[in-house]
């Protein structure tokens, strides 16, 4: 490769800050999913048939859980965390915490109060919107529901998107 190949370009907006080391970006990534898992991931692990070794909570009002939920969710709301964590959760659980969607920041603060509890946590990331939006099953005060997935949001002819 030339020199001119490994040069950042000033007139490439995705270039203009070059792309960190292997090493850096690696040690970035791996934090990230430290922090972070999907609403794929999850959907996955909750119907593997077996314990899925974290506990899956909905940070949202108790309006928003009853328009709805994710199967099997916990509900605490972020401002009662600090109150009912300890009657809700067990602290050798790894809690996967999920608001509305990706503006919203619930499930960050709702995470943050959780690991200064001394929680173990992770954000969903996307939310309820992208449960609903990949097709998952929810729940509702009236029942539970199953909408079409989205075929912007995952495929739709195949059991996973491959990634």
């Amino acid at each position: 490769m030339s020199a001119a190949t490994h040069a950042v370009s000033h007139d490439n907006p995705v270039l203009r800050v070059a792309p960190a080391p292997p090493a850096e970006a690696a040690g970035y990534f791996r934090a990230s999913l430290a922090f972070h898992t999907d609403v794929s991931d999850v959907a996955a692990a909750l119907a593997a048939g077996r314990e899925p070794g974290f506990v899956l909570v909905d940070c949202r009002s108790t309006e928003s859980w009853d328009q709805g939920h994710a199967p099997g969710a916990v509900h605490l709301p972020t401002a009662l965390v600090a109150e009912r964590a300890a009657q809700l959760l067990d602290p050798a659980v790894p809690v996967v915490t999920y608001c509305w969607g990706p503006a919203c920041n619930g499930a960050a603060r709702a995470a943050l109060a959780l690991a200064e509890l001394g929680y173990r946590v992770k954000e969903m990331l996307g939310g309820f919107e992208y449960w609903v939006r990949e097709g998952l099953e929810f729940e509702t005060r009236q029942g539970t529901e199953r909408p079409a997935a989205d075929p912007l949001t995952v495929p739709v002819d195949a059991d996973d998107c491959g990634c």
